[in-house]
């Protein structure tokens, strides 16, 4: 899911979460507090931002705005319980968070069908209706697999940082 800005002042006093690690720059899974940030004549962007819990101040100058908003967005969740993560944590939240069915699974099916015809076409030849029945049967059954993984991965890593929250706090709440 992207996030986008209409003009950078947007961000001015806003917490953000580095999604993309730049050369020079924090790494991804910072919280970063943008101090200021303006436009320039030659439409490029700079931003003035500040790491939350160690208080470097960093500048770093992008493009346009829709490069500001391929390297950090908002997330209110990672900046509420950001000492409760490791960098390697919230890494993993954002890979998993990140991934759609067309980026993630779509490329896995088409090549799990690949394998399944061509395994199917010299298992039962080209002219057997069993290579029709297999290979129509396990393209479902490898599709419907697929996404069910991807589903659980998903539910699983966000149940797993709730897990890790519920265990610092008072909450009383045990996430399964």
């Amino acid at each position: 899911m992207t996030y986008m800005l209409n003009d950078i002042d947007e961000a001015i006093d806003r917490k953000f979460l580095v999604t993309k690690t730049l050369t020079n720059q924090v790494q991804a899974g910072t919280i970063v507090h943008i101090m200021d940030a303006h436009s320039n004549k030659d439409g490029t962007v700079t931003v003035y931002y500040r790491i939350t819990y160690t208080k470097q101040d960093y500048t770093v100058k992008f493009d346009n705005v829709r490069q500001f908003c391929k390297w950090a967005r908002p997330d209110n969740f990672i900046a509420r319980h950001y000492e409760s993560f490791s960098i390697k944590e919230i890494q993993r939240y954002l890979k998993v968070k990140d991934r759609t069915f067309t980026s993630f699974c779509l490329p896995i099916i088409l090549g799990a069908w690949l394998v399944i015809w061509a395994l199917c076409l010299l298992l039962f030849g080209t002219g057997s209706s069993l290579t029709m029945v297999f290979g129509v049967l396990l393209s479902v059954l490898a599709a419907v697999a697929i996404t069910i993984v991807y589903r659980s991965n998903r539910q699983k890593a966000l149940v797993k940082l709730y897990s890790k929250v519920s265990a610092n706090s008072n909450w009383r709440v045990n996430f399964k």
